[in-house]
């Protein structure tokens, strides 16, 4: 194995893991309001972008048996850059919508797998005291993509507007720009990357073989103590963030007289891409931290608190529309916060019922049911704002929290699940 320190391909690995889904799920929703779509056109079109995190399972086993892990790393991530090159050029051009929604389907599968070849390959690439070094590394560089993209280069397509007076153009430029950088990790990790002995191994199995054992992953999945309580649970218990997640981001940058707070790029760069990532993360630390003292069952409910009661900031923007940008950041970073804070019970609960044969392939199915349970709602998130309005809209999420109270009384959870001492 040609060694190479982890510093040098850890954090640009994350880094690179983590741009394209922001542009996928965040970047695109702003672009396309900047465009002239509507809610229920934009939430509809860019919610069909979760499918390949819904179905990753079924390819994954593929990615392990035809080719190694780091040529998979490589290969996704140029074309990541040319489904970025191909966003940038479709902008411009008549038929625009289905152009970069074609180029975006595209991005989202790159990015899905490389998500498994990446995951994959920081196993083979580090030792187990390394892995456990990195693993907080990993998610602060993957969070600093998240600030990068949602925060800078939304801000830089403001930008760019005022200086060319051209929104098409502009986003455009974003978009090239996204794309030479994700060339220039293409080259960086074709050369920085180790080239550990065991990735040259790969898995002799037939589709035959992949098939059989998929099966019997779903027999076992659903032979589980309290399956449908946990399928509930997957499916519901964000579902409010479903519906908010897409229609607050469109909330902050609508015009005031159809009831958004009309901010510019550059301000939901700050306040949503910047303070609200912040407060993400901090609430995700928070949360992960009173879990390994106490454990998940003892803070369950305070989760799910958090998780909910923090929307009614939504309604509060909706009905006063404050322009003082502290008051929006100030609220926006108590929702994310408290979204971070809560999700750790999600997480959480999904190691917890992964548990046992088959731990790594059934944690893999309730990543789907999570990447389902965002889909699922975003189809008609965007429909039911512009029939209802902002302010009847935010008020119906706060009511759906009900499911998230309702699937979680039906769980039980080892009281001592999660707790240091039981790890140790």
């Amino acid at each position: 194995m040609m060694k190479r320190n982890p510093w040098a391909w850890v954090p640009t690995l994350y880094f690179a893991e983590g741009v394209p889904y922001v542009a996928v799920m965040t970047i695109s929703l702003i672009m396309y309001k900047r465009l002239g779509l509507s809610n229920t056109d934009i939430t509809l079109y860019t919610s069909w972008l979760y499918l390949p995190w819904v179905i990753k399972p079924l390819w994954s086993p593929f990615v392990d048996m035809l080719k190694s892990k780091r040529w998979w790393i490589v290969t996704m991530q140029v074309l990541i850059g040319a489904a970025l090159a191909g966003v940038a050029f479709a902008i411009p051009v008549p038929w625009w919508l289905q152009g970069s929604l074609c180029f975006f389907w595209l991005m989202a599968f790159a990015s899905a797998t490389h998500d498994i070849a990446a995951d994959g390959f920081y196993m083979l690439g580090l030792d187990q005291h390394e892995q456990a070094y990195f693993v907080g590394i990993r998610s602060t560089f993957y969070r600093i993509a998240t600030i990068f993209s949602s925060g800078l280069l939304v801000g830089l397509a403001g930008a760019l507007q005022v200086v060319t007076r051209n929104i098409r153009y502009s986003w455009s430029l974003v978009f090239y720009l996204m794309a030479g950088l994700f060339i220039a990790l293409w080259l960086y990790h074709g050369w920085v990357l180790p080239r550990p002995s065991e990735d040259g191994e790969r898995q002799q199995k037939t589709v035959a073989g992949i098939i059989g054992e998929f099966k019997q992953t779903l027999a076992t999945f659903f032979q589980k103590p309290q399956v449908w309580a946990g399928i509930c649970f997957m499916l519901f218990y964000r579902m409010p963030e479903g519906l908010l997640a897409k229609v607050s981001a469109l909330f902050l940058v609508d015009s005031v007289h159809k009831g958004g707070l009309g901010l510019s790029d550059g301000e939901y760069g700050l306040v949503q891409g910047t303070v609200g990532v912040i407060g993400l993360t901090l609430g995700g630390i928070l949360g992960g931290i009173c879990a390994s003292r106490d454990g998940l069952k003892r803070w369950l409910w305070p989760m799910v608190m958090a998780i909910t009661l923090p929307d009614l900031v939504y309604v509060y923007l909706s009905y006063v529309l404050p322009s003082d940008l502290l008051v929006i950041n100030v609220c926006v970073f108590i929702e994310q916060f408290g979204y971070g804070f809560g999700f750790s019970a999600y997480m959480l609960y999904l190691i917890y019922y992964s548990q046992g044969e088959h731990k790594t392939s059934h944690y893999a199915l309730c990543t789907a049911f999570m990447a389902l349970s965002m889909m699922i709602p975003g189809f008609f998130a965007g429909a039911l704002q512009e029939s209802v309005g902002y302010r009847a809209f935010f008020i119906i999420v706060v009511a759906a929290c009900t499911l998230t109270y309702v699937v979680t009384w039906f769980l039980k959870i080892d009281p001592e699940f999660g707790k240091k001492k039981a790890e140790e």
